[in-house]
């Protein structure tokens, strides 16, 4: 399995919430995602990331730092794939972990919406 394959994999996982947020960079290797600016943010901020690195695919969720407890239904199985605080790492497609990453990121998709961050 290419890098490529998981990248495309994971980079639909947040292209479901492209209306509602803005797409930064749309490139074969990086798919970058923040949230709208707003008259408190002028600039929006990092909501999610799917980018291909040497030996792996990095998918970055921003939400989790600032809300960890969204992490807590989480298996263990997912949280094993974390680098740091809020980024998975993978090498392999995992049709289990990417659906469970998928409620993950609704989660944190609702968060934000809670929050007004995203309208």
């Amino acid at each position: 399995m290419s890098m490529n394959e998981v990248f495309e994999e994971l980079k639909l996982i947040l292209e479901e919430y492209e209306s509602s947020l803005v797409v930064v960079h749309d490139k074969t290797d990086n798919y970058y995602l923040n949230t709208p600016a707003t008259d408190k943010n002028k600039k929006g901020e990092f909501f999610g990331a799917s980018q291909i690195k040497k030996n792996y695919v990095a998918f970055h969720l921003m939400p989790i730092y600032y809300f960890p407890e969204l992490l807590d239904g989480v298996s263990d199985e997912l949280k094993s794939q974390m680098q740091g605080k809020s980024c998975f790492n993978f090498k392999t497609t995992d049709e289990k972990l990417f659906n469970e990453l998928k409620e993950l990121v609704k989660l944190c998709f609702d968060k934000y919406k809670s929050l007004g961050k995203i309208v």
